[in-house]
């Protein structure tokens, strides 16, 4: 018969896996969204990817795209691991050995899929043209790294960039020893505690106007708002909520205010059609500078300037 005492137990134990797997989760949600935003212009992103064999699963399976719908220089370090085929594997807490050897795994078999594949078509698979592997991890120790032959190329690639041996294929993102730069930042805002409060000040301090920032913001409030439907939060959970609480408002009165801009907008061009029966490329181009006007102002131009009046006063070269 189980006591009351070792019931409580069980049932303790039972709710905090439960809650650490349910954290877990969340995180993992947010971290496979984030990729999937932030490389999504350079190229294919996959996530929870299927591996042969035993059953596994990629986090993060990119492959570059021949035109980028961006430069890849806008995500700084995050940009790099873009050169070439790449596994991602992010971690929440400091990354295992178990887990090390289980990431490399899924490069290896991946690796000798493309080879048996060009066995088969009878090609030649160049060394280069096989995927790397980018473990990021917030915290790891110089033993952990050494264990397994990782080692720094701060020449190439600066501080927190751990490679294991070239044939392996592989590295160590440390995320807090990363240097506190705009090159880091896409990584930085997936490390834990100050690195990332520090990280998500820097992407509110962006220019309004930079796509990456609305991207990063819309995917930090939806995470709060995740968050908060978790009923167990530990200490750090509950910090995070509070830090993105503003951002969420924030993002909130944005959204309100682009919502507006966007009603201003069809309001301008529905009136230039009333007046002048189409919206041709050069009316087109007055929309934008009618739009920086208070609605009364604009509405009062539109009703009473002739065509050729409102281009000579707002069109422009």
């Amino acid at each position: 018969m189980v006591s009351p005492i070792q019931e409580r137990k069980e049932t303790t134990g039972i709710a905090s896996s439960t809650k650490t797997k349910m954290t877990r989760f969340l995180y993992d949600r947010f971290a496979k969204d984030y990729f999937q935003e932030l490389l999504s212009p350079l190229g294919a992103v996959e996530t929870s990817k299927d591996v042969a064999g035993e059953v596994r699963e990629i986090d993060i399976y990119f492959v570059p795209s021949a035109s980028p719908e961006m430069d890849k220089k806008t995500l700084g370090l995050l940009g790099r691991f873009a050169d070439t085929k790449a596994l991602i594997e992010p971690f929440r807490n400091a990354i295992t050995r178990s887990e090390v050897r289980s990431c490399s795994t899924k490069l290896f078999d991946t690796c000798a899929r493309f080879e048996r594949e060009a066995k088969r078509n009878n090609t030649e698979l160049p060394e280069d043209s096989l995927p790397r592997l980018w473990i990021l991890s917030p915290t790891a120790s110089k033993g952990f790294l050494a264990g397994f032959g990782a080692e720094l190329d701060e020449n190439q690639w600066g501080r927190g960039v751990h490679f294991f041996d070239q044939s392996w294929r592989g590295a160590v993102v440390v995320i807090h020893q990363l240097p506190v730069t705009p090159e880091t930042l896409w990584l930085r805002l997936l490390g834990k505690g100050r690195v990332k409060q520090q990280a998500i000040e820097e992407v509110q301090a962006l220019d309004i106007n930079n796509p990456l920032r609305g991207k990063a913001i819309d995917l930090l409030a939806n995470l709060k708002t995740t968050l908060e439907l978790n009923q167990n939060l530990d200490q750090e959970d509950r910090d995070l909520v509070m830090q993105l609480s503003p951002i969420y408002e924030q993002r909130l009165a944005e959204a309100k205010q682009e919502g507006v801009q966007t009603e201003r907008r069809t309001t301008i061009k529905n009136l230039l059609r009333v007046r002048f029966g189409t919206l041709d490329n050069d009316l087109q181009t007055i929309v934008e500078p009618l739009l920086a006007l208070p609605p009364e102002e604009f509405t009062s131009l539109l009703l009473e300037l002739s065509r050729n009046d409102l281009l000579t006063r707002f069109y422009q070269q």
